[in-house]
């Protein structure tokens, strides 16, 4: 039997000229900070002037950051695509330290399987994911983000690239405005 297509929906909002990109790990607070400016930069930059485009960067030491990278990915291919994706970073980025282990290596996590995230992540975001999480082939996706943000010398989380180029001068602790001011200068 073989399996249904399927498609990553990318994780691209805007359609401006300008495409900053930001390489994030779902748990790490510094990411989850830079998330919640995404909605508010597009806003005040303008679609018609950017691009946003989230990459997921999963590191080791966030212990489930693959299940959950994995978990995103597989929304992205449901019908409401990004969105669903969007609302699943929502989900755990409100919800971070019970995705999270304690010190990186303890607390409650350490008793948690992989299905228990995945069933936690379906309860605080409305979306089913398991059929989607068990996509055969869906680490061709994971793969793509990660090879991508290795090629371009990425390896932690947050990081920024505005049209190519990585900015170590953007932070997460920057203001919206500060951003925009980065983007739309030239």
């Amino acid at each position: 039997m073989t399996q249904p297509p399927w498609h990553a929906d990318p994780l691209t909002w805007g359609h401006g000229p300008r495409v900053f990109e930001t390489f994030l790990e779902p748990t790490c607070p510094f990411s989850v900070r830079a998330f919640g400016k995404l909605d508010d930069l597009l806003a005040h930059a303008g679609p018609d002037r950017i691009t946003i485009k989230i990459r997921l960067q999963s590191q080791p030491w966030h212990m489930y950051s693959g299940v959950i990278v994995r978990c995103i990915i597989a929304a992205s291919t449901l019908p409401t695509g990004k969105a669903a994706a969007k609302s699943v970073m929502a989900a755990v980025a409100a919800h971070r330290e019970e995705f999270e282990f304690a010190h990186h290596a303890g607390g409650p996590n350490m008793d948690a399987t992989p299905n228990d995230i995945i069933a936690r992540i379906e309860r605080y975001s409305g979306i089913e994911l398991a059929p989607a999480f068990a996509i055969p082939d869906l680490d061709r996706e994971i793969k793509f983000h990660c090879k991508y943000a290795r090629q371009n010398g990425i390896h932690v989380s947050p990081t920024f690239m505005i049209d190519g180029l990585v900015h170590p001068n953007i932070s997460s602790g920057d203001s919206v405005a500060d951003w925009s001011a980065h983007l739309l200068k030239d």
